[in-house]
């Protein structure tokens, strides 16, 4: 992978994993006099430039507008689909090069629904690519990058590698439901701990028994967390229907949070 492919995809991933909506555009037919080669990339918010070129300029500055442009229309439900537009750099931008470009427009947006998944083992294997099939976006952290690896690939699926779980809670965006499987107590309780510290969650889902739940809320009790904070948190997870088998956990896991989403009106 070349350094300017990776450097693009840390910042795609950097944005996605904050929730924040963006355009992808590329230079993919350069024709006579342009100001960037084929491939050139820039990665555009609703500030601006927020990594990359295509040129600079008034090319630069049109492309700017159109992908501002896709994300108001993306913001009052319209679909935009990724497309490419021909510019004739002196007669549409006036600019004395010549030559045309050839620029292709890909929006990246977050659903107003968004699940975070901590862990990344058996039952979640058989979770997320459930919840993913939904019109959500959904993050899973791990710390095992060959347990992330075995998730499918989904547009709206953000895998995330880190050895600290607990201090990436506060590296996502507010309002999320979150879900924690991760390998047992020891390490679901200082997660929920940071969720609870944020203090600003749609949901909190802990996988485990009725003894681990009487556990996890004891132990936050007794550090100070307020009984109503306490309450919010859903442990076990899941509907009370089917088998512990992983895939009839990941329905009920399912079940659970459409319940909650339609109760909150997303």
């Amino acid at each position: 992978m070349s350094r300017f492919l990776k450097g693009y995809l840390e910042k795609a991933q950097e944005l996605s994993a904050q929730g924040i909506d963006f355009v992808t555009v590329t230079l993919i037919q350069p024709e006579g006099h342009v100001p960037q080669d084929i491939g050139a990339k820039a990665i555009v918010t609703a500030q601006g430039i927020f990594w990359g070129t295509v040129g600079g300029g008034r090319l630069e500055a049109h492309a700017i507008q159109h992908a501002h442009d896709m994300m108001v229309k993306t913001a009052s439900k319209e679909l935009t689909e990724p497309h490419s537009l021909r510019y004739d750099l002196k007669k549409d931008l006036n600019m004395v090069c010549g030559g045309y470009a050839t620029l292709f427009f890909e929006l990246s947006t977050s659903s107003s629904w968004n699940i975070v998944v901590f862990g990344a083992g058996h039952v979640v294997q058989a979770t997320v690519p459930l919840i993913a099939s939904f019109d959500c976006t959904v993050w899973c952290i791990d710390s095992r990058e060959e347990w992330l690896n075995k998730l499918p690939q989904r547009p709206n699926l953000k895998k995330i590698l880190t050895t600290d779980l607990p201090e990436y809670v506060h590296q996502l965006p507010k309002n999320l439901f979150y879900l924690c499987i991760t390998q047992g107590h020891a390490t679901d309780l200082p997660i929920v701990r940071e969720i609870l510290k944020k203090g600003d969650a749609l949901f909190i889902g802990v996988i485990g028994s009725v003894q681990k739940a009487k556990t996890l809320k004891n132990t936050l009790k007794e550090e100070g967390f307020a009984q109503e904070i306490i309450d919010q948190i859903q442990c076990p997870i899941g509907l009370p229907i089917g088998t512990n088998a992983p895939a009839e956990i990941a329905v009920s896991i399912a079940s659970q949070l459409l319940q909650k989403r339609d109760s909150l009106g997303l």
